[in-house]
């Protein structure tokens, strides 16, 4: 029910500066630049972060303290851009790097940049204007209903700084402190970023890397999530690699194409996880995906049913500045043209029949996708679930009408793409729009807004996944694309029917299991597909974050350390996501190998690995630097 006592911070009558050049400028750079940094941490780990908190403590940073204006909902305008970038790009990364796939394959060619902007710009766009008609039944009618964390949270972030508690310099301070560490290890390579210990006479292997965006991911999602993810890679590098090198030792077993021993003698654990572990993985995420879908079906239908009742009562008949949306005939006009465009323009593999999908299911999950992030926060929305359901309908409807082969696999993942980036900006546009709506601001605007932000990202999209395959290519041990390696091999599945399936089912049974034991599935499936160093990298940061947890501190003390951790934790993600598309260009160019300087120092692995564990080491204190050491003010006094 609407809360007919709700008064924004910002009351209805009052005219603030929202949209503004600062704001443009400001919220399309953090967009672009949480966007790329996004895409790079998905690429690498299968995770992203929301980009909306920082994004909002860095505007406050610059327009407070730098430009000596008090202006909360132009600060709120710069993080409703910002954050369209990171969900554009979280949509983007976990399904478009399979046409990247196929090409290295030989069976099409890479996809052009038009295409691949197209996608993601009408992909987004889509997921803006399907929200406009859902603001006023979700965020209005449904408000002390649906709670909207995120959304709830970035607006507590930007009335604090209102009140001078928020501090910018921790962001900036964690993108520097990642860029440096970042550079040391991949750019200069002066220590190594992995460490690997194994074992004399037992096949499995167990090591961290020590980059610090991967170690934020496990201090941003917790000690819980990191152990799960966890609990995936040693069940994958210590049990399963050591019974398939044990039992398999002179097979060869596809797809591997040589002698399981030979495999392991000359490529150790990590070759087993690459011909074996990934299939099975894979497996294991695709019934993840599908359990969580199935186990959110009820929510979902019951989602669905109120929001097109509450629909039908909610035409928003107030005049007053906080209630007014972009026309709705703008937005369904803006939605026809779309659907033409995703039919008619050739740079689009998708006939009619996509189309409609899109538009269909598109609208489904866009409904869905907003009222789930209201209820269980934008981390449990089942993207994945949704994307890996539309994957598996759009390729047998598109099998049934004569749509095989390669053609009807790249119409089918670009299908896919754009509903994926749908129900992430749908989801990332429903948490914005609750910040304004407890902020004070104008519905109109931030949904503008977020049109400036998906235009911005979507241009820039296609440039980074070009780099980034350019310089080390998807599916290998830099980038594993694990969701779009998924979403590969489900379409594979489908038209060609040429998998591992034994492998596959291996993994799904696996899924079944760590289900009914009541572990949460699709963070051990990830942990079962990435390797475990990357696993145990993240277990790190989950391990600092519970121990910042567990401190005998005031409430109010303890929760403002742990989020300085957060944010500087956020900071590090992006400063090493920029660095490693910095370093991506070198290699394109290959300048890389000019600042290499392993090699002309002829450092010995024993350094390499002793500097590792050092550079790692302040990695941690410097989280702890900036969360537990800094001083906080607690009721207006530095403790």
């Amino acid at each position: 029910m609407e809360n007919k006592e709700f008064k924004p911070y910002v009351p209805a009558e009052k005219i603030t500066p929202e949209i503004t050049v600062t704001s443009i400028i400001m919220g399309v750079l953090l967009s672009v630049v949480f966007g790329a940094a996004n895409a790079y941490l998905g690429l690498r780990v299968g995770m992203t972060v929301s980009a909306s908190i920082p994004a909002a403590v860095i505007a406050m940073g610059v327009i407070r303290v730098l430009m000596r204006k008090n202006s909360i909902l132009e600060s709120n305008i710069v993080q409703t851009i910002g954050s369209a970038g990171e969900s554009l790009a979280a949509g983007a990364i976990f399904t478009l790097p399979a046409l990247f796939l196929w090409a290295a394959e030989g069976k099409t060619s890479k996809p052009s940049l038009i295409e691949i902007t197209l996608i993601a710009l009408i992909g987004g766009l889509l997921g803006v204007f399907f929200m406009v008609p859902l603001r006023n039944a979700l965020i209005v009618k449904e408000h002390g209903v649906l709670p909207y964390p995120e959304g709830t949270a970035c607006a507590e972030v930007l009335l604090a700084g209102e009140k001078g508690g928020a501090n910018a310099s921790t962001v900036f301070a964690g993108m520097g402190f990642a860029a440096v560490f970042k550079f040391i290890i991949d750019g200069l390579k002066l220590v190594a970023g992995e460490i690997t210990l194994a074992f004399k006479g037992f096949a499995g292997a167990i090591g961290t890397q020590i980059y610090p965006a991967v170690m934020s991911v496990g201090y941003i999602c917790g000690a819980r999530i990191s152990s799960y993810m966890f609990a995936g890679g040693v069940l994958s590098w210590l049990v399963i690699i050591p019974l398939i090198v044990l039992f398999g030792k002179d097979i060869i077993l596809y797809p591997g194409t040589s002698a399981i021993g030979e495999m392991f003698a000359e490529g150790g654990a990590s070759a087993i996880w690459s011909s074996y572990i990934r299939y099975i993985g894979a497996g294991a995420l695709a019934a993840g995906g599908i359990i969580s879908l199935i186990k959110s079906l009820p929510l979902i239908v019951k989602t669905f049913g109120g929001a097109m009742k509450s629909m039908s009562g909610a035409a928003n008949t107030s005049n007053d500045r906080t209630a007014r949306d972009m026309n709705i005939k703008v937005v369904i006009a803006a939605i026809i043209v779309l659907t033409i465009v995703v039919w008619l323009v050739p740079a689009i593999p998708v006939s009619l029949i996509g189309a409609a999908i899109i538009v269909v299911f598109g609208f489904f999950f866009a409904t869905v996708s907003s009222r789930m992030v209201g209820l269980v926060g934008s981390s449990n929305n089942p993207v994945s679930g949704m994307a890996i359901a539309t994957l598996l309908i759009a390729t047998l409807i598109l099998k049934f009408t004569g749509a095989t082969g390669v053609e009807g696999m790249c119409s089918a993942i670009a299908i896919g793409s754009v509903i994926c980036i749908v129900a992430a900006i749908a989801g990332d546009t429903s948490q914005d729009l609750k910040t304004g709506y407890l902020l004070g601001a104008t519905p109109k605007k931030q949904q503008i807004g977020e049109i400036v932000g998906v235009v911005a990202a979507a241009l820039a999209i296609g440039a980074t996944l070009y780099l980034l395959d350019s310089a080390w290519g998807f599916g290998t041990d830099q980038l594993a694309a694990p969701q779009a390696t998924l979403m590969k091999l489900i379409i594979e599945g489908v038209m060609e029917g040429n998998l591992p399936w034994t492998l596959v089912f291996i993994g799904a049974a696996i899924a079944v299991v760590v289900e009914l034991v009541g572990i949460p599935v699709l963070p051990f499936a990830i942990g079962v597909y990435l390797p475990v160093q990357l696993n145990a990298c993240i277990m790190v940061g989950g391990l600092v974050r519970l121990a910042l947890d567990k401190l005998r501190r005031g409430k109010e003390e303890k929760e403002k350390i742990v989020n300085n951790g957060i944010l500087f934790c956020s900071g590090m993600i992006a400063g090493e996501g920029l660095v490693g598309i910095l370093l991506a260009l070198l290699a394109v160019f290959g300048i890389d190998k000019a600042i290499d300087l392993s090699s002309k120092l002829n450092i010995s692995p024993l350094f390499a690995n002793v500097g590792g564990i050092v550079v790692f080491a302040l990695v941690i204190l410097s989280v702890l630097k900036f969360s537990l050491f800094k001083k906080v003010k607690v009721n207006n006094e530095e403790e």
